[in-house]
């Protein structure tokens, strides 16, 4: 059965606001993936709030405003949301020397995580 369109906001972050969704990140200019990441109901809040992307950092078990501490901040130009309202794509202006928190030889990050691809011979190859 189809869900009907709706123009009201309806995330289902869960009772204790804890439920994690996933976000994928892309340059606005470009629309180069940057990062996919994870959201609960805080780190949305918080990118709402401050128009910069914020995400729940599993590994650490905490709220990770991307760039925080790198100075590569993501700033939020538009949020979108999918049909069933369980995912979301935000669209940012990275204000910094890239978006990866892994850096080149000469010690630049790169511009997306995705910097790699997988060849025939399953090694990875920088692009």
């Amino acid at each position: 059965m189809a869900k009907e369109y709706t123009e009201e906001l309806l995330i289902d972050f869960g009772s204790d606001g804890k439920k994690l969704l996933p976000v994928v990140t892309q340059d606005f200019t470009t629309k180069e993936v940057l990062i996919l990441s994870f959201v609960n109901q805080e780190a949305f809040e918080e990118t709402r709030r401050s128009g910069y992307a914020t995400y729940w950092s599993r590994s650490r078990n905490e709220l990770w405003k991307k760039g925080l501490t790198s100075g590569d901040l993501l700033r939020m130009e538009e949020i979108r949301i999918n049909c069933e309202q369980n995912s979301l794509l935000y669209l940012v202006t990275p204000e910094g020397k890239g978006a990866c928190h892994a850096k080149d030889e000469s010690g630049m990050p790169f511009s997306s995580c995705y910097y790699r691809k997988i060849t025939d011979s399953n090694k990875l190859e920088k692009i």
